[in-house]
Order: C-alpha cells, then sequence, then structure tokens
C-alpha cells in the first residue's frame, strides 16, 4: 500500500503510562526512532499534549480529539504541529477548511459514511477481536479507502496485525507491546514488522539504505537487515550489514560515530533510510564529509562558521563578528536592507546570500544550528492560524505603511459579565476576558481565577522519576545522556564546568557587564542587610539561657532555567544571597545550548558569587546530579530555583527521599502577575505590567483588578495592551498567557485586595493613587511594587529584592528566596546548677507523664549529686 507513514506501523502512547526505560519494551528514545506517534486527547491531558507537540516538532504525531468538545481547541491541536486529528464523522464538514489534516474516526459498528467524509483516510477504532471483521471495515476495504488507520483491541496486537494486513491498513500499536527483541506473548518485534513490510530483489535479502543527516543532506549509501536494524536501535547508533563482514558498527574504528535518529522506508518500500548525527570527520573513509564529495551551499557554510567560532585566527573578520554583537547586528540589518533595494536577479542572489551568512552566522554564536532552524521552519508550516502579517512600528513607517486599526464593537454592545471573545471580534486582537464581579458568583469566581492547568503529580511523577534513579544509579553517564537527549548538546563531553572560569566564556559587551554589576551590588546591599547582626540570647529562668544562632548551609545547588530565554538575573538572584551567606559551595546548573556552552552572562555570575562549578544540564537530571552527586557534580544539602513543572516535581520528590538528604527552596509553578489599577493609573503602564509576565512562557498569568473604572477607561488599557503585545518578539507566546487571563471590575480598593490575597500573586503591582497606604492590607503576595513608577521588571533585575518568588497561590504559606534561604538556625541551652533546680522538676514531672524514665532519670541523678555534695 502507497503511504506518505514514514513505517508500517503507528505506535501508540498514554500521557498517564508513557513508555519506560526497561529493557524488554520500546524506550522513549528508542520510540522516537519511529518518528510518528498516535495520542488520544481530552480536557484533562490537553496541556500535556501541547508540550508533547511543542517539544517534538519532528514526530508526526497522529490525535485522537473526539473527546475535545471545542472546535477552537481542535484548531488549536492543530496549529500546534498534530499531523493529523480524528473526529467523529459529523465534524468533519465544520473542519473542512483543514480537510487534509482531519480524518474521521469510526468504530467497526459504524456504517461507512460517505465518501467525501472519508476521501483524505479514516480511522477505525475495534473494540474487540469480532468486531475487526465488521461490514463497516469490509465495506472500506471495498472502495478502496486509503490509508485506513486501525486500533485494534489492546489484547490481542496479533489478530490486530492480521487483520490489518488483510485490509491493507496500518495498525496502531500500543507501545508497551511492542519490542526490539524477538516477537513474544503479547508483543510484536519492531524490526521483524520493518523488514517484514520492505522489499529487496538481492539474493541475501538486504535493502539499500541511504544515510542522511538531520538536514537530509545525503552522507552515503549502505546495506541493512533485520539483524543491523535491530542492534541500530537497540544500541541508537549506526549499525549496518556489511556485504563481506557482517555487522559493521559505523564509526568504531575510525571514531567517526553516528547518533541514530530516525528510520523510516520510502514510497516504494524497497529503500531504508537513516537520519543520523554523524560525529567526527564525516561518513566517509576519504577525507571528505560525504561518499558524494564535501558538503555545498548551507551545510558547508555551517561547518565552516563552527569550525570559525572553535579556531577563527584572531583578528578575522568572523572572529570579529562573534565577539562584537553589536557589529553583527549592524551587518545583518545593513544587508537586509541592500537585499530590499535589489533589482537583478544577479543582485538579489547575491544580497541574500551575504544575508544569510550574517543570519547563520547570529544562529551558530547562540549555539543554533541549521537543524535548529530547519525545525522552526516546519513546525511553522503546520501552523493554520495566520496573522496579518503586517509591518511593525519604525519598519512600516519607513516604507511608509498605515497598519488599518482593529475594529472593534460599540462599548454598550459588550455585555456587562465579559467581553467577547477576541476571536468574535478580529481574530487576531490580543485581549483578556473581562468580568464584572459584581454580577459574577464566588464560584465562578474561582473558576475563573483559576491557574492555568499543571499536569497531575502522579503524571509528572511518573516522568522525572526514572530520570532521577537513572542519573542517581548511572551518574555522568546518565547526566550527559540525557543533555544529549533533550538539549541536543551531542558535542558535550563533561557534565560540568569548573572554576576558575575562562575569560573566554565571559565575553561580554560593556553595557551588559554594567548591569549586571549595579544589579549585583543592589541584590548584595539588599540581602546583607537581612544578616543577623548577633546571636539571640535569653535568660528564661535564673541560671536557664536559650541561645539561637545562624550558620550558613554549606552546599548550596542552584537552578538557573534556559528554556525560552537566557536568565542571567535569576543566577545573581540566587548566587549572590548564597554568597553574602557565606555558604562554602555553590552550584550552579543551568541547561547548554545545542553547542554544548553556556550563555557567558550565566557564567559571569557564576564567577561574580564564587560558585564552585556550573552543572551543564537542565530538567529533573540536573536536579538529581545536585541532589546525590556524581563523579563530577558535586552533592549539595539544598536546592534553590525556579522552573518548570518537571523541575518543581524532581525538587519535592529528592526532598522526601532520606537518601539524598537535601532540601529545597519551595514549590512553584508558571510565571504570574496581579495589577490592580485605578482610573488615574496610566493605561500604557498597566499593560506593559502585564506583558511583562504574560513574555514568560504560555502558561504564565496576569490578572488585572480595575478599581471603579468606566468602560472607556477599560477599553483604553485593552488597546494599549494588543498594540503593545502585537510588536513583541514573542507575541506569539503572549498570546498563549493572554487566552487564560482576565480582567476583574471591582467597586472598591478593598474588594480588590480581598480578590488578591485569596490569588495570593507571586507579583502584585498597585497602580493607585495612595498606592504605599494600602500595603498594609496586603496579607499574601510573593513581592509587592508600589505605585506608577516600580514596574516590576526591577525587581526582576536591579533593584535589590529576590524574584525567585512562590507562585501558584503558595504565597499564602512562603517567602520569597531571602537570605535566610541560605542559613539554618542552631539552639542551644546553658544551665547552671541553679538553673537546673529551678527547672528540674517541671522535667522530671513531664517524662513520667510520658513515662520516659531514662529523661526523668537525667535530671534525677544531677540533682542528687548536687545535695550530695552541696552543690
Amino acid at each position: 500500500m502507497e503511504t506518505t507513514l514514514p513505517l508500517p506501523l503507528i505506535p501508540s502512547v498514554s500521557f498517564e503510562n508513557a513508555p519506560s526505560e526497561s529493557d524488554s519494551c520500546l524506550t522513549q528514545t528508542q520510540l522516537s526512532y519511529l518518528g510518528c506517534v498516535y495520542l488520544k486527547a481530552n480536557s484533562q491531558n490537553i496541556d500535556l499534549l501541547f508540550q508533547f507537540l511543542q517539544k517534538h516538532v519532528d514526530i508526526e504525531a497522529y490525535v485522537d480529539v473526539t473527546a475535545i468538545h471545542l472546535v477552537d481547541d481542535i484548531i488549536s491541536i492543530l496549529d500546534a504541529g498534530a499531523r493529523k486529528v480524528f473526529v467523529i464523522p459529523s465534524r468533519v464538514p465544520e473542519l473542512k477548511a483543514y480537510a487534509d489534516r482531519v480524518l474521521p474516526l469510526l468504530s467497526a459498528q459504524d456504517q461507512a459514511p460517505p465518501d467525501e467524509i472519508i476521501s483524505n483516510g479514516v480511522l477505525v477504532n475495534a473494540e474487540n477481536a469480532e468486531s475487526l471483521s465488521s461490514s463497516c471495515l469490509q465495506n472500506l476495504k471495498a472502495r478502496k479507502v486509503t490509508p485506513i488507520l486501525l486500533v485494534g483491541p489492546t489484547t490481542d496486537t496479533g489478530f490486530t496485525l492480521k487483520v490489518a494486513r488483510e485490509l491493507s491498513a496500518i495498525p496502531i500499536i500500543p507501545v508497551d507491546h511492542l519490542t526490539l527483541n524477538k516477537a513474544e506473548k503479547g508483543r510484536v518485534s519492531v524490526p521483524t514488522l520493518i523488514a517484514g513490510s520492505w522489499s529487496s530483489d538481492r539474493p541475501d535479502g538486504l535493502i539499500p539504505t541511504v544515510v542522511t543527516n538531520e538536514g537530509g543532506v545525503a552522507l552515503g549509501l549502505v546495506y541493512s537487515n533485520e539483524k543491523s536494524l535491530t542492534e541500530s536501535m537497540k544500541t541508537g547508533t549506526g549499525v549496518y550489514q556489511s556485504r563481506k563482514r557482517g555487522l559493521w558498527y559505523k564509526g568504531a574504528t575510525s571514531g567517526d560515530t553516528q547518533e541514530l535518529v530516525r528510520i523510516s522506508l520510502d514510497c516504494d518500500q524497497d529503500c531504508l533510510k537513516f537520519v543520523v548525527r554523524q560525529k567526527g570527520r564525516g561518513f566517509c573513509h576519504l577525507p571528505q564529509s560525504t561518499c558524494f564529495g564535501e558538503l555545498r551551499g548551507l551545510s558547508k557554510l555551517e561547518k565552516t562558521l563552527l569550525s570559525r567560532k572553535v579556531s577563527a585566527p584572531e583578528g578575522s573578520y568572523t572572529s570579529r563578528l562573534f565577539s562584537d554583537e553589536k557589529l553583527l547586528r549592524a551587518k545583518i540589518m545593513e544587508e537586509a536592507e541592500e537585499l530590499c533595494d535589489a533589482k537583478s536577479k544577479e543582485d538579489i542572489a547575491f544580497e541574500a546570500a551575504d544575508l544569510i551568512y550574517f543570519a547563520l552566522t547570529k544562529a551558530v554564536s547562540a549555539g543554533v544550528s541549521l537543524t535548529d532552524i530547519e525545525r522552526s521552519l516546519d513546525a511553522k508550516s503546520v501552523k493554520v492560524k495566520r496573522r496579518q502579517g503586517n509591518a511593525k512600528g519604525q519598519w512600516a513607517a519607513k516604507e511608509g505603511i498605515t497598519n488599518a486599526p482593529t475594529s472593534r464593537p460599540r462599548a454598550e454592545n459588550i455585555p456587562q459579565k465579559f467581553t467577547v471573545q477576541p476571536s468574535e471580534l478580529n481574530s487576531e486582537r490580543i485581549a483578556m476576558k473581562r468580568y464584572d464581579v459584581s454580577t459574577t458568583s464566588e464560584a465562578e469566581l474561582r473558576e475563573v481565577l483559576q491557574r492555568p492547568s499543571q499536569k497531575s503529580s502522579e503524571v509528572i511523577m511518573g516522568i522525572v522519576s526514572p530520570i532521577i534513579k537513572d542519573v542517581r544509579t548511572g551518574g555522568d553517564k546518565a547526566l550527559l545522556g540525557y543533555t544529549h537527549k533533550f538539549e541536543k548538546a551531542t558535542s558535550l563531553m563533561s557534565p560540568v564546568l569548573k572554576a576558575p572560569f575562562p575569560q573566554s566564556l565571559m565575553s561580554l559587551s560593556p553595557e551588559t557587564i554594567e548591569a549586571i554589576d549595579v544589579s549585583f551590588e543592589n541584590i548584595r546591599k539588599f540581602h546583607a542587610a537581612q544578616k543577623e547582626e548577633k546571636p539571640l540570647r535569653v535568660e528564661t529562668m535564673p541560671g536557664i539561657v536559650c541561645s539561637r544562632f545562624a550558620r550558613p548551609i554549606e552546599r548550596v545547588g542552584l537552578y538557573i532555567p534556559g528554556g525560552t530565554a537566557v536568565l542571567p538575573s535569576t543566577a545573581l538572584m540566587l548566587g549572590v544571597p548564597a554568597m553574602v551567606a557565606g555558604c562554602k559551595k555553590i552550584v550552579f546548573a543551568s541547561p547548554p545550548r545545542a553547542d554544548g556552552s553556556i550563555s557567558p552572562e550565566i557564567v559571569y555570575a557564576a564567577h561574580k558569587t564564587g560558585a564552585e562549578s556550573i552543572v551543564l544540564a537542565g530538567g529533573a537530571q540536573a536536579v538529581a546530579a545536585m541532589a546525590y552527586g556524581t563523579e563530577s557534580v558535586s552533592k549539595v544539602d539544598k536546592i534553590l530555583g525556579p522552573g518548570n513543572q518537571f523541575v518543581t516535581a524532581a525538587k519535592m520528590y529528592v526532598n522526601n527521599d532520606t537518601n539524598a538528604g537535601v532540601g529545597i527552596d519551595m514549590p512553584a509553578g508558571p510565571s504570574e502577575v496581579l495589577v490592580i489599577a485605578d482610573k488615574e493609573a496610566n493605561p500604557a503602564f498597566v499593560a506593559s505590567d502585564l506583558l511583562s509576565q504574560a513574555e514568560h512562557g504560555i502558561d504564565s498569568q496576569v490578572i488585572l483588578i480595575a478599581v471603579d473604572m468606566s468602560e472607556q477607561e477599560l477599553v483604553a488599557i485593552e488597546d494599549e495592551l494588543h498594540t503593545q503585545a502585537i510588536a513583541l518578539p514573542r507575541v506569539d507566546i503572549v498570546k498563549g498567557a493572554i487566552s487564560h487571563s482576565v480582567t476583574l471590575q471591582v467597586k472598591n480598593v478593598q474588594e480588590a485586595m480581598r480578590l488578591s490575597n485569596e490569588y495570593a500573586p507571586e507579583h502584585l503591582i498597585l497602580q493607585l493613587k495612595d498606592a504605599a497606604s494600602v500595603v498594609d492590607l496586603v496579607e499574601n503576595a510573593g513581592s509587592v511594587f508600589i505605585g506608577q513608577w516600580t514596574p516590576e521588571s526591577v525587581g526582576d533585575y536591579s533593584a535589590g529584592v529576590n524574584h525567585s518568588l512562590p507562585t501558584y497561590g503558595y504565597a499564602k504559606q512562603y517567602s520569597g528566596v531571602n537570605l535566610g534561604s541560605y542559613v539554618k538556625h542552631i539552639t542551644s541551652s546553658n544551665l547552671t546548677a541553679q538553673g537546673l533546680r529551678n527547672v528540674g522538676g517541671a522535667v522530671m514531672q513531664l517524662a513520667k507523664v510520658e513515662e520516659l524514665e531514662a529523661h526523668r532519670r537525667a535530671v534525677s541523678i544531677r540533682l542528687k549529686y548536687m545535695d550530695e555534695n552541696s552543690i
């Protein structure tokens, strides 16, 4: 059967039961080699789905969305990158705009729908073995509907495969029913299934195998069979079948190894394709990158730039571009303008080449590969939600373009309870839902103020637990393996960067150095002022002195997220108080870039704060490495720092493991801000404060509580929000955050503070006429920003207060990071003989009540000794 699918099966994965890293069934890594996956979406796991699609843009996801009720949600799933979605047949017409990616899902008992509904294919869900022979399936086969994808009964995979072959259907098989070993009861051998579907005209049965890099450049032609395919998938490397020498482990002698990325078959299924990451000199035994000659075009340029980044002669032009950020920025803008002005084909080609050279230099400098760029292009190509594409700000003005204003309904047509959804006004308008508290019930308010849903703790722990256990037992090797996998930093050979840090890794502009230095000093001053001048000393009774004194935590691990932004500010917020407290060992951890390097800003902050080392890893694996220690990573006593759900879950896990013996600062969730503003607040200021948190991530939440504002005043803020948002480089992230953010209309400040204290925001901004007087009403908040001249940004960076704060409502129980986070308090008691006489009776009586005789005697023996010796 001709098919666009890469292989003759699709593995089915449940979010609740993700594949383990066991030896018997397919692991998460081996699953990725197949390049496709089947998932079922519902309202509980939709955030998990979006996260999967965002992280695995190069895996074709086939998603059952029959449990998703909103069309907008289905469109969002397509927009996020799902290759195809499966809906109930009646929904196909309303999604006809996306017809080639929307397929009906039928029960085997259903009547086969009309041809126009199934013209692009169909998914059949056969709940049991008997239904596989139903008339519906036979009808589809007779009508030659291809491809038919088949979900069979999970209890009988063998029967599913048998019927799938009869129907020329592609089977969907649960991942825990797949194995790389020989087929066994209840499990299917993936290599056997793939080998059984290819055709070879060779007497030895070998199949030609084209080997390419991730960019699609052909590296060479080899041969494979079922045995070599099995070994390649088990080892995650390029393993082939030599026609003379048997199994050929590519690079075993030369060191030019290959990391397996993907396998697939061609359309006629008579040629296998291996996508690999080539290491060392190249694929060919000759001194060239490929068996077809040297690289050309963009691939050649990338290779040259990577080489120049490591060893460019001092003073060379490319070396200047890598070290001078302003020069590179100026050249990109210069070449872009020259390309725009070019007229002839030759000039356009010449200027486009120049622009691409400087753009790729920028990418390589930041650790971004051509593969990363192509992956982003592929992700954009599957988007179905379209932006207007207007030119922005100064660029539009320069060309004399006037963007048409976004229309909005008349104020009197807007319902009092909430504004019309942005999609109902203009698909491009970025707006928060609006609620009038006076007409909204308490139950509705609680629902409105729900933070963006997070994965259940069971699901999260199911993902992080194997990672933590793997790093604990596997040490550096396991840690590096996860860094290679998740950060794509496959060239990284050591998981730790030790101090003293080379000056070359801290190459920063003077402006950046000055900004870090100013922030460093302000943070140091504020936290130094929190030091306890002397131990607490209290005489509770004559002769009894109780004291408490502080000592720094000896070894601290500080997690600095990488994610969607570089965060040197977090490095300062965590590192400076550790330094001020006097911690003897400070360990940073932050995910590296794809080339294995780490941002110079973070290295400089580590240097400034006296960090012992930087662990080049992120996620649960970095937390595990610091909690238990590895051959290279120092074990710590406490882990501090923000992170995503997986980092938080990992911190909670190690905190609860007595074998780790490690504390944490606080649980955390996505970033959030709550702004309370009255009618005198500047709309531009309010909008900018809301957006400053919305740009952190799509799971961030921003809340505006508007005190006694008119419709005109509210609209002014909404207009500012939209205008400022569309000018931001992270506008797509902002849209995601704003989609679950709200404006609440209240009559007075007291009502606003009641709602704020119930919500317990990470950041609370008071844009009120007499903001300072309202601080007394604050009961729950991570940090408060008072008045119109105090944007939250100053707290994030340079004012001096700490920005590592409790989120997700934890401000009701936790403080933000402060000097106290890095010290522990030790108490002492010092009694004279008279002091023991004064308190001894009470101690003995309570020990008697609790029936702890040894406790009682520890006092009575001493009192008897005093009496006998007249003390």
